[in-house]
């Protein structure tokens, strides 16, 4: 049984500041959003909400360094600014917890534990319970196991809990595990998963796993789920699909999307064309280090994306005009804020859209490089590939099969990434 003194509890938390990464307040704990367990787990901390710059936001388990009686501390200056709304299977323990009667006794506190180990976080060990009446002269307490008050942690269906419980999970983890579960519950949750999450997904997986996961969903929340993939993944996807499905598809989406998409799709199969990304940071020569930092810091970029600047001459949207260089996130770091990217641009080979995908890996393997340029025969950039855009080709087909044993022996709800872990729309 768990100590006593190891315990923090809900009612202190929700007094709390919340601190960036240096200690300093930038907000107020408000409530505790918790997900219920699988089996007899118990319910487990998804996040806090909490109110920062006159805005009520979410602040992921994932994102917190410590929480003690100082306050909630992030392990970075970053936050989601995005307001919070609660999603289908999360519980507020103050809202919807807090207040809620039990007999003749009301729950005044929940006791929090701290996990260590592969999926380190809180949980839901204890409730306090108070009773109150005209003949006692004072509140009676006492603390029971969490499991007495199960019903009150308890989701609407399973799937919303199962929903809710693969939120903080990385999105690769997410995608090995539902890979090991019967189609038709697949189809389920991932049509109980909001669209950002379920493109997370589908990323992750290959093609004919993808197309079985959304088959059943009608267009518009294709459209839907579509408009937050990247347009490389979401090409290989449209790729697989049967003509009649990819030309509704394409006839339904935003005009400039839908040629992004057919010009990425006219590439064959296997050639660096079809391996590329567009979403590329493309700036001007005459850009300053300053403003290529601000593009750089977008939180809705990849990492692999955002560890580079491409500079061309106008027009800057792919295909551009013509390619000068790259300059690495390192090297912006090092400049003063003023510097001209022309004065730092550095000259690393580039690849015809045509390049058999192989000899792409072996090109990025042979100069060390994160990504590298696709330029056309008048050497305007068309986009980039990136080296985890070459990973899963080198990989063997059953690579993520091999990895769901290990993954379900260590599941429950990782929180093993932080880049995807914003609630970005809700």
């Amino acid at each position: 049984m768990t100590p006593a003194t190891d315990f923090i509890y809900a009612y202190r938390i929700m007094r709390l500041p919340l601190l960036d990464a240096g200690g300093a307040p930038i907000g107020k704990i408000d409530d505790i959003v918790v997900v219920p367990g699988r089996g007899n787990e118990a319910p487990r901390v998804l996040g806090f909400v909490a109110s920062s710059q006159r805005r009520r936001i979410f602040v992921t388990a994932a994102r917190v360094a410590s929480l003690d009686n100082t306050g909630v501390r992030l392990k970075s200056y970053d936050i989601d600014l995005n307001p919070f709304r609660l999603r289908e299977g999360e519980r507020l323990i103050g809202a919807d917890v807090f207040d809620k009667k039990h007999g003749d006794e009301t729950v005044v506190d929940i006791a929090l534990h701290h996990q260590g180990g592969h999926n380190p976080g809180w949980s839901v060990a204890k409730v306090r319970l108070a009773k109150r009446g005209a003949l006692l002269a004072r509140p009676t307490f006492r603390l029971v196991e969490w499991t007495e008050l199960a019903a009150l942690f308890a989701p609407a269906t399973p799937v919303a809990a199962e929903a809710a419980r693969l939120r903080n999970m990385h999105p690769s983890d997410v995608a090995t595990f539902i890979a090991a579960l019967p189609i038709e519950q697949r189809r389920t949750i991932a049509a109980a998963m909001d669209d950002e999450r379920l493109a997370d997904v589908l990323e992750e997986l290959p093609e004919e796993e993808q197309l079985r996961l959304i088959e059943g969903l009608d267009l518009d929340r294709l459209n839907s789920v579509f408009d937050e993939m990247e347009f490389d993944d979401l090409a290989d996807l449209l790729g697989k699909m049967g003509i009649e499905q990819r030309t509704k598809v394409l006839e339904s989406m935003d005009e400039d999307d839908a040629d992004t998409m057919r010009q990425l799709l006219s590439w064959p199969e296997g050639t660096a064309g079809a391996l590329m990304t567009p979403e590329v940071i493309v700036l001007s020569p005459e850009a300053t280090v300053a403003e290529a930092l601000a593009h750089v810091r977008d939180p809705e970029r990849h990492a692999s994306i955002a560890a580079q600047v491409f500079v061309t001459h106008g027009p800057h949207e792919p295909p551009t005009g013509g390619y000068m260089g790259v300059v690495h996130f390192q090297r912006l770091l090092r400049e003063p804020p003023q510097t001209k990217l022309k004065d730092c641009v550095q000259h690393e080979p580039t690849i015809p859209p045509t390049m058999p995908e192989r000899d792409v890996m072996t090109r990025l393997a042979t100069y060390n490089l994160l990504s590298v340029a696709v330029v056309d025969a008048g050497n305007h950039l068309l986009g980039a590939i990136t080296v985890d855009d070459v990973l899963d080709r080198a990989l063997p087909g059953d690579w993520r099969r091999a990895q769901i044993a290990p993954s379900i022996a260590h599941h429950p709800t990782s929180h093993a990434s932080e880049q995807h872990t914003t609630r970005s729309g809700s």
